[in-house]
């Protein structure tokens, strides 16, 4: 597998660490990292695509090998989506690609799906584990303020699975949590809540973890009270994991409505399939790419398609 490295400057001046795997020529896809991991995470998938695909992984802003902000501001979500584009224009400048995320990654890349800074480039999106703010805080809004128990008991549900999100919020307690050692566990913690391994145990995972607790601090409040309107412009595949410890396959429920060409594969797994199950996640991305690209969905494809 050819693989390279380079570094791309964001609109504010910082540096992001790219790796990039396979030929050149090949269709680009991009593949952005969650939290509190950086692009090793992705390594098992780009492993598997990089002979069809000139696979762009990234380390995003305060993550790896990629320089972190200074403000708190300096992680909101349209300042993220202009790092995408950053790489995108740097890496493949004027070609259109395909995308997937997964966890945080994916939450900061439906900025990038349902607003036009990026709108004809993108060709596909693949999301893992990572909703949209918008679409989750229009979700949380209808079931926190019906008076249908069932749906009061899915937004309390995700609530509870939410809990870290709070403590997140605080400006010392996460950081020092990191700081104090969780970074060292953090295998630990892997392999016993969530049944996974690291191929390549990252090297800065305690500082990944500490800064990246910006991303809540930034985001979450803002769009939780004041969500806006965002439709998907490119056909979207939601990978529902319905062993997810942090988001409840509820979240789902009303994606339909944001998103006109919608695919929904479930798989019994937990929050990081992308470690547990490569060769599949692997499979489904190049599918949907594929078939996209081709302008005719698989039968797999078309039976997961939402109506």
């Amino acid at each position: 597998m050819s693989t390279s490295s380079q570094y791309v400057t964001t609109s504010d001046g910082l540096q992001l660490h790219v790796a990039t795997f396979g030929s050149r020529e090949s269709t680009p896809l991009v593949l952005v990292h969650g939290y509190p991991d950086n692009h090793l995470v992705w390594e098992p998938v780009a492993a598997r695509l990089a002979d069809r695909y000139y696979v762009i992984a990234y380390d995003v802003r305060g993550a790896g090998a990629s320089q972190a902000g200074k403000r708190i501001r300096d992680y909101r979500l349209d300042q993220l989506s202009q790092d995408l584009k950053a790489v995108v224009d740097a890496v493949i400048p004027g070609r259109s690609f395909h995308m997937a995320a997964h966890d945080w990654g994916s939450i900061q890349s439906w900025e990038s799906v349902t607003t036009d800074r990026l709108k004809g480039r993108i060709s596909s999106y693949t999301t893992i584990s990572g909703p949209s703010l918008d679409h989750a805080g229009h979700w949380m809004h209808k079931r926190l303020l019906s008076t249908d128990p069932d749906l009061l008991k899915q937004g309390f549900k995700q609530l509870a699975s939410s809990w870290y999100i709070v403590m997140f919020q605080l400006p010392l307690l996460a950081p020092l949590a990191w700081q104090a050692g969780l970074g060292k566990l953090w295998p630990t913690y892997l392999a016993k809540r969530e049944g996974v391994r690291e191929s390549t145990p990252s090297p800065t995972q305690t500082a990944d973890g500490k800064e990246g607790v910006q991303l809540y601090r930034a985001n979450f409040a803002g769009k939780m009270l004041k969500p806006e309107i965002r439709h998907a412009h490119c056909p979207v595949q939601l990978v529902n994991l319905t062993g997810d410890n942090y988001v409840n396959t509820d979240l789902h429920d009303d994606l339909r409505q944001w998103v006109p060409e919608l695919y929904r594969r479930d798989l019994d797994a937990t929050h990081w399939a992308v470690l547990s199950h490569p060769d599949l996640i692997a499979s489904w991305i190049d599918e949907f790419a594929s078939s996209i690209d081709q302008g005719a969905p698989s039968a797999a494809l078309n039976a997961a398609r939402v109506a």
